[in-house]
């Protein structure tokens, strides 16, 4: 398998000055605090990278969107289109880029929600993207799984984290995808990991 370095750190993604993955939903939908919540890695998005502008987002997502194919549409406020779990939008960022990646199926209540089974295919879509357009360079994500996809109970961080590195492990195993991943869990959430446990997982998954 290619070398590359997985560092699991305590932070804000926000902070991070590499090119980094945000979780979203399959219809784009952004507005907040209506749809998305202000409080959401997503929200916090809008504010700390858009400077709060809706419509500049709105109309950097839909540029990178063009040509993606759709898999239906659904009756609610906000955006209705439907591109479908693991569909990614990635914009430039002056020297980065972002990956949009969207992990959750938004319903007619604009309720975003997904299962283990969506998130690890859309991991797997995501290193293909970053192994095609992010040139060797580190990537930086959060923890995919909690907050709007509602699967904290089910997969709580330590299991995400687990399953985020399983993904990128097995798709390194075909092409090298970037020089590093990393990991950037919320400190509310990193003070309860078992590091330890993390640190032997990634041992032995680099000896098999």
């Amino acid at each position: 398998m290619p070398n590359t370095k997985i560092t699991i750190v305590k932070g804000n993604i926000l902070d991070e000055t590499k090119h980094i993955v945000i979780g979203t939903n399959d219809t784009f939908d952004t507005e907040t605090p209506v749809i998305i919540s202000q409080e959401s890695l997503q929200g916090q998005a809008l504010q700390r990278l858009y400077g709060g502008d809706l419509k500049e987002l709105d109309a950097t997502l839909a540029s990178a969107l063009i040509g993606k194919p759709t898999v239906g549409s659904i009756k609610k406020s906000g955006k209705q289109l439907q591109y479908g779990v693991g569909t990614i939008a990635t914009v430039k960022q002056s020297a980065r880029l972002i990956f949009f990646l969207a992990y959750c199926e938004m319903d007619t209540n604009n309720t975003a929600r997904s299962t283990p089974d969506k998130v690890w295919k859309s991991l797997l879509l995501l290193w293909d993207e970053v192994s095609k357009h992010a040139n060797g360079g580190a990537v930086s994500v959060p923890v995919i799984g909690g907050g709007q996809a509602r699967l904290s109970s089910i997969v709580p961080a330590q299991d995400a984290i687990r399953l985020t590195i399983l993904s990128f492990m097995f798709a390194s195993r075909s092409s090298k995808i970037c020089d590093e991943l990393r990991i950037v869990v919320r400190p509310e959430d990193y003070k309860r990991l078992d590091r330890l446990e993390l640190q032997s997982f990634l041992s032995s998954l680099r000896s098999s």
